[in-house]
């Protein structure tokens, strides 16, 4: 694999590194502020820190190759990018119940699956340096 592939495989964990820190900030928020539909609605420290991290999501999603997108189609980006989009250009427009039912459902799958994506790409680099070390040996 080319040095520019080995690049942007490990400029796709970065972002996936960082997507998994905001997923995190999310689920220390649910657990400070309260797990519940009710505290978010009634808080707008509560709406605002949630929404602020999915909008960084989203962000840093439009930030993946296209290569990993397509390699990982089955997470809808672009409705990770919409999102964001809502967040940042329509903020009144912000639906509460949109917002409670992706920090519900959508950041704890987002998360485990950004950390297997790492793992994946982390094994692909391992094994990029052993291809490449013994193909020097000889």
């Amino acid at each position: 694999m080319s040095s520019d592939s080995s690049s942007t495989d490990e400029r796709d964990k970065s972002i996936l590194e960082k997507i998994i820190i905001y997923c995190d900030e999310i689920e220390e928020t649910k657990k400070v502020l309260g797990n519940s539909k009710e505290a978010l609605t009634g808080s707008f420290i509560y709406r605002n820190t949630t929404a602020m991290s999915v909008l960084q999501i989203g962000e840093l999603a439009t930030h993946l190759s296209s290569t990993f997108k397509n390699l990982h189609a089955g997470v809808p980006w672009r409705q990770i990018i919409k999102m964001r989009n809502i967040a940042a250009h329509h903020y009144g427009d912000f639906r509460t119940d949109y917002l409670w039912e992706t920090i519900t459902n959508d950041i704890v799958p987002l998360k485990m699956y950004c950390e297997q994506c790492i793992a994946e790409l982390s094994r692909e680099s391992e094994t990029r340096v052993i291809d490449d070390s013994a193909g020097s040996e000889q």
